[in-house]
């Protein structure tokens, strides 16, 4: 609070618990990122993530709580995330997403496991783990919570393509 007080042109997210400075990028794609979630608990790793994507100047389609457990959400939207170059997944509790998304997409898929679950969950390293071990071709682990360096990755993804 005193930060944003002293310098008001500073910008705060406190879901995503990020700080920037005004966005002066011009470049604009639209569709080009996908940013999806598996559970609302994973939305300060995603909005983050989101934040970021923006500052490069990319606008992600933002997908919410279409994990395996509700697996028929993220069926419904299969179509429309197919469009998409390449593909940020967030999952915490045993990181199934991104190697189910990966099967079903030919985009690159990033995943981003949280430190969201319980039991055997160890803090996101049993997700960690999982996501690290996928079968599923065309999926790149970053750490966990890592919403800004997965954003990071997509962006210089895109700038490549």
């Amino acid at each position: 609070e005193k930060v944003l007080h002293a310098i008001p042109e500073l910008q705060y997210d406190p879901i995503g618990r990020i700080l920037w400075w005004s966005n002066t990028n011009t470049r604009k794609t639209e569709n080009a990122v996908a940013v999806i979630c598996a559970g609302t608990s994973d939305l300060p790793t995603f909005e983050e993530c989101c934040a970021t994507l923006k500052l490069y100047g990319h606008h992600p389609k933002r997908y919410i709580d279409i994990g395996v457990a509700g697996l028929h959400r993220m069926l419904q939207a299969l179509p429309e995330i197919r469009k998409h170059r390449v593909l940020i997944v967030i999952a915490g509790m045993e990181g199934a997403l991104p190697s189910v998304l990966a099967g079903l997409v030919t985009a690159p898929v990033i995943a981003v496991p949280t430190n969201i679950g319980y039991g055997a969950n160890q803090d996101g390293i049993t997700t960690l783990l999982a996501m690290l071990s996928s079968c599923a071709s065309g999926i790149a682990t970053v750490n966990i919570g890592n919403g800004y360096g997965a954003a990071c990755v997509a962006a210089r993804i895109l700038e490549q393509a």
